[in-house]
């Protein structure tokens, strides 16, 4: 039976981040991945003739975990392409209009969450700070944007634009979670959309996670699936699907909420972290990329989130095709690589393309995953994130789903590696003299 100091189950960029640092610190690491990759929810592969990003992707100077990391391995970014117009959806009609037009559409509600936000979030990092936060949580954004005054249109596009933030139906998705984002932003939300999809990767994801994992001293075992940790006497039993044992002083579990029931945790789990794993996190969505034939101007569109997508913009050119990005909010209503599905969805704001293939993956499907990037439900806030965040005997828990910060996005995820990698090492030293 091999033993470590530490076992990081997960290499995402929490995993990886915090077997770095144990790692360098001098403690003995392995990582297990059940996947045959690193990333986790972030990968980029070879689609539709040019590398693309699978999941997660744009980055941002605002988000300081993640920009730390681009700084510390030299990574490059890059604007996303700026829209020439917006093709947005109101009351069953297509309208266009130019961004700032758009912009002035959505601004009456978005400066109201904004300011808002800041009230209730003073400090982005302590999102727990008020005490009195169950007087809004129990509120999803459609919820919100329903109660103040707002024409129809102005309301069906800006709850439209929140269901797209969230990867999942407005209805489901968590008002406090929506505040977290713009207290961030410092509640300034055309600074949020700039950072939440404003610039990627030159190298794209890959290659940021791909120097993390050089940069450690650990061992990485990939297509190693965990089934079960066990605790007795001040030590952790990692047993994987092959039968294999291994044993640690320290085990920091990386997995996203909606597969974290799929170990079997010996002495169980508490029911507040079970709880929060039954319930599912809000994204139930999908991403999907869509070559069309020719070079197409930029743009953007937002739809409600009773479409199959909510949003597409325009990313690369490719053999004079252009590469747009699209995003819905039921990936059960649509697969990612569904050619006629998201021809048809993509009609609903432009019938002038010819869609030439369509590429992704179904992270909902994903035995591994479950979910997108996690979003909080209503309640979910004040209910499970410091219960989810508090350790199990010997056992510590990260991951996006868990940051405090910028939770949902790869800031969030490295963010909680820090946390997990700093709080291990001391339970490794032991007690100050």
């Amino acid at each position: 039976m091999d033993s470590y100091d530490v076992v990081v189950i997960g290499a995402g960029f929490a995993g990886l981040v915090a077997a770095r640092e144990l790692s360098l610190r001098g403690h003995s690491v392995a990582v297990l991945e059940a996947r045959d990759r690193i990333g986790g929810r972030t990968w980029t592969d070879e689609r539709l003739g040019r590398r693309l990003e699978m999941g997660g992707t744009w980055v941002h100077w605002l988000q300081p975990h993640v920009w730390t990391e681009v700084t510390r391995y030299g990574q490059r970014v890059e604007p996303s392409p700026a829209s020439q117009a917006v093709h947005w959806i109101a009351g069953g009609t297509r309208h266009e209009s130019s961004p700032e037009e758009f912009d002035a559409l959505i601004s009456r509600g978005m400066d109201r969450l904004a300011r808002e936000s800041r009230e209730w979030f003073p400090l982005p990092y302590e999102p727990l700070h008020r005490a009195d936060l169950d007087q809004i949580d129990h509120l999803s954004v459609a919820d919100y944007f329903a109660k103040i005054d707002l024409d129809p249109a102005e309301r069906e596009v800006t709850t439209g634009v929140w269901a797209e933030h969230f990867n999942g139906p407005a209805a489901v998705s968590g008002l406090t979670q929506a505040m977290r984002w713009c207290s961030a932003a410092s509640g300034n939300w055309p600074l949020l959309h700039q950072a939440t999809s404003g610039y990627r990767l030159v190298e794209g994801t890959g290659a940021l996670i791909g120097a993390i994992a050089a940069d450690s001293n650990a061992e990485l075992r990939l297509g190693t699936a965990v089934t079960s940790v066990s605790q007795d006497s001040g030590r952790a039993t990692v047993t994987t699907a092959d039968g294999s044992r291994i044993t640690a002083r320290q085990v920091i579990c990386t997995l996203p909420l909606n597969v974290l029931s799929s170990i079997d945790f010996e002495p169980a789990l508490p029911a507040a972290k079970l709880a929060a794993s039954a319930e599912r996190t809000a994204s139930q969505g999908l991403k999907t990329w869509i070559r069309v034939r020719g070079e197409v101007a930029p743009f953007t569109g937002y739809a409600p989130d009773d479409h199959d997508l909510t949003f597409v913009h325009p990313e690369y050119a490719v053999e004079g095709d252009t590469l747009l990005v699209a995003f819905g909010t039921r990936a059960a209503d649509l697969a990612p690589d569904d050619v006629e599905g998201v021809t048809r969805a993509l009609r609903a704001w432009r019938d002038d393309l010819e869609v030439v293939d369509v590429a992704g993956h179904n992270w909902m499907a994903d035995e591994f995953s479950r979910e997108t990037w996690p979003m909080q439900r209503p309640g979910q806030l004040t209910k499970y994130l410091a219960a989810l965040q508090e350790p199990h005997g010997a056992v510590r828990f990260a991951g996006s789903d868990l940051a405090t910060g910028w939770a949902g996005f790869i800031d969030g995820a490295v963010e909680s590696g820090l946390r997990a990698s700093r709080s291990a090492h001391e339970a490794l030293r032991g007690p100050r003299g």
